[in-house]
């Protein structure tokens, strides 16, 4: 459904210029909300939607015909929007992780199902070019992400410096980063995973929030995924280091930061390519898709069912750091 009557929570999140565009051919923007209206990106998307800016989410919530709402802003308070919502029965959109433990995502599930609200979720890798072109060798047997974004500090520099702190992020680059990549995984082999093995370190920029993680993922049948990833790569316009591999019945495909991308068969021929590795482009499609979907019930797009079983690893992970039980 276009020009659906529709309300923005926490627009100083990075990631809603990259939407705002889409956003503003797709939908009828009537509220746009965020903790501090005197940011000026905030008021430059306000002013392009031609909405009224509000720093009390809750107004926006209760303004009458709401028919779509995108959840950004500090992860503490994503689930208290999201049961706002589902309680006037809004579909909404949510960015990952929904919330600091899998409690909070698993509450705002259950209510969502319960109530019979559609929920979906910017897992914007999925269907994009890096997974088209690993598809390529089949479901996957061993997979490697290897993903490094910029330095902490940017998140200071573009109006998020919450991000930085773990009460309100509840983690740091595996709980932002780590999501697109363990959906992949689990994507690709359609299982679930039954085992995790992780290390998070802030050794490099002395965060509160680690600056790298690895994990290695396993299923029941044995399948591997090593996801790697972190704000260690320096600022720069190139903004991130980038590689993927994965082996399957089909072969072994793989991808490089540039975008070089080979795909060797099992009789050894191989075929190379060039992608677009840069994931900023995937928001404007996925937007297109919630606007197509809506009426839907938000149909083949992520769902809270299955942004659990990505985020249970992850949150699995945190809790093995600190000596806790697995979500396993």
């Amino acid at each position: 459904m276009t020009h659906v009557r529709t309300i923005i929570l926490g627009a100083s999140h990075w990631h809603v210029p990259l939407c705002a565009p889409a956003i503003a051919e797709e939908h009828e923007v009537i509220g746009v909300g965020d903790d501090d209206v005197s940011r000026m990106q905030v008021q430059n998307l306000a002013k392009g939607w031609g909405a009224p800016l509000e720093a009390d989410w809750r107004k926006l919530v209760d303004l009458p015909g709401v028919g779509l709402a995108y959840v950004f802003g500090p992860h503490d308070g994503m689930a208290e929007k999201c049961l706002a919502l589902i309680k006037r029965g809004i579909p909404f959109v949510v960015e990952k992780p929904l919330g600091t433990s899998l409690d909070e995502l698993s509450a705002v599930r259950e209510a969502a199902e319960a109530a019979g609200v559609p929920a979906t979720v910017p897992l914007v890798q999925r269907g994009g070019p890096t997974e088209q072109w690993l598809a390529k060798a089949g479901r996957p047997t061993y997979q490697r992400t290897s993903f490094i974004a910029g330095p902490p500090a940017r998140y200071r520099d573009n109006a998020n410096p919450w991000m930085l702190d773990p009460a309100k992020a509840g983690g740091g680059c595996l709980a932002n980063l780590g999501p697109h990549f363990v959906d992949l995984f689990l994507r690709g082999t359609g299982e679930t995973i039954a085992r995790v093995d992780s290390r998070l370190s802030s050794a490099l920029h002395h965060q509160g929030v680690e600056d790298h993680a690895s994990l290695i993922l396993a299923t029941p049948e044995g399948r591997e995924a090593v996801v790697e990833v972190g704000y260690a790569f320096p600022g720069s316009p190139l903004k991130r280091y980038c590689s993927f591999t994965s082996v399957g019945e089909a072969g072994f495909a793989s991808v490089d930061s540039d975008g070089t991308a080979t795909f060797t068969a099992l009789d050894g021929t191989t075929e190379v390519g060039k992608i677009n590795v840069d994931s900023d482009p995937l928001y404007d499609p996925f937007v297109r898709s919630v606007a197509r979907t809506l009426d839907d019930g938000f149909r083949g797009l992520t769902t809270l069912a299955q942004l659990e079983n990505v985020m249970r690893p992850i949150w699995g992970a945190y809790d093995n750091q600190r000596g806790g039980k697995e979500h396993v």
